[in-house]
């Protein structure tokens, strides 16, 4: 058993161990500053009626010179709390999951489509994508991730622009955007808590995320 497998194990019930490695010092000055001033608009933003009800907004977390940006659905309980995306039992299977791909949350941008929790933690509404997701495109623009992976059927319907079920998007690699970022959809990490049986599907999607990573970060490498 390699040392994948024996990482992704750990997303069973085993406590996942977490880097202390702290984020890159090194960061673009006017990268950190453009996403500290859309950081500020997100949290004085109240477009729609999700402000009435939110702790505080969620903006995102890790290192803005990712690889790889994460991109959920929207903040649940515990991110509304703390302000951070993926805090909860989802956030520890998640650091599993990256993990397994030999990353950690400081070596990976994570984001949501909402900043702000639904109640009752519900799917987001028509209304609220359209009003909320201008800032998540504006941090694809700064971040510029070299891949993308959607967790779970409505970030995937959002960033592909489709209707198509979730085993329909898994598996492929597709593009987002006009800059073609390639693109993966998995499973969310509050889904595989509920479902573990399709923990062995996520790893497999994780695998191609790893995959793509090392073709589209390798200038002599094309993807098929």
């Amino acid at each position: 058993m390699n040392a994948f497998q024996l990482n992704y194990l750990h997303a069973m019930g085993i406590q996942p161990w977490q880097s202390k490695q702290p984020a890159p010092s090194i960061i673009d000055t006017p990268l950190q500053e453009n996403l500290t001033a859309l950081r500020a608009a997100v949290a004085r933003c109240t477009a729609c009626t999700l402000h009435k009800t939110r702790t505080q907004t969620v903006f995102g977390t890790g290192n803005p010179q990712a690889d790889l940006m994460l991109i959920g659905e929207a903040p649940g309980f515990y991110e509304d709390k703390k302000g951070e995306p993926f805090v909860g039992r989802a956030g520890q299977l998640l650091n599993a999951m990256l993990q397994a791909i030999g990353l950690d949350r400081h070596t990976v941008y994570i984001a949501n489509i909402l900043k702000c929790r639904p109640p009752n933690n519900r799917d987001p509404l028509p209304e609220e994508v359209s009003q909320c997701t201008g800032f998540l495109t504006k941090q694809i623009e700064l971040i510029q991730p070299k891949l993308l992976l959607a967790l779970g059927r409505i970030a995937g319907h959002y960033l592909l622009d489709t209707q198509t079920s979730l085993s329909q998007m898994r598996g492929k690699l597709h593009s987002y955007g006009s800059q073609a970022t390639p693109l993966i959809v998995t499973y969310h990490p509050a889904y595989l808590l509920r479902n573990p049986r399709d923990k062995n599907k996520a790893f497999q999607d994780l695998q191609l995320a790893h995959r793509s990573l090392n073709l589209t970060i390798t200038p002599s490498t094309r993807l098929e």
